[in-house]
């Protein structure tokens, strides 16, 4: 026996949950395939969002979690390159060990940002 789907969502939800999956997508992009230019993307859609609304949550998300991203990935992994001496090889183990743990991190986040996006809902 198949139950008949209902849909309770409105128009509006739907072009919320569409918008906020789009700025996850952005973040996601941001930190994969596309560094920089998703970022611009995600700066300018969070102006068309209403601010109580989920799609700006998700926008002011991304936006957050890739400028900690940039912090923790570009300026910590210069600073470690600076400190432990370009041409010791030790140094690049350990930027190497951590610029891959960090940013795995991070794309996971980004990606469980996007599930809830998804279904409409915020992060826990």
């Amino acid at each position: 026996m198949v139950l008949p789907q209902t849909d309770t969502m409105t128009a509006v939800d739907k072009q919320q949950i569409k918008q906020a999956s789009n700025a996850a997508l952005a973040s996601i992009l941001n930190l994969t395939f596309l560094p920089g230019i998703a970022f611009i993307w995600l700066i300018l859609a969070i102006k068309n969002m209403t601010p109580t609304s989920i799609s700006y949550y998700h926008a002011k998300l991304g936006i957050k979690v890739n400028l900690v991203a940039f912090i923790a990935l570009g300026v910590v992994s210069v600073l470690m390159v600076i400190l432990g001496g370009f041409d010791s090889a030790w140094t690049w183990v350990y930027v190497i060990t951590y610029f891959t743990f960090v940013h795995t991190t991070f794309i996971i986040l980004a990606v469980w940002a996007l599930t809830r996006a998804w279904s409409g809902l915020k992060l826990r």
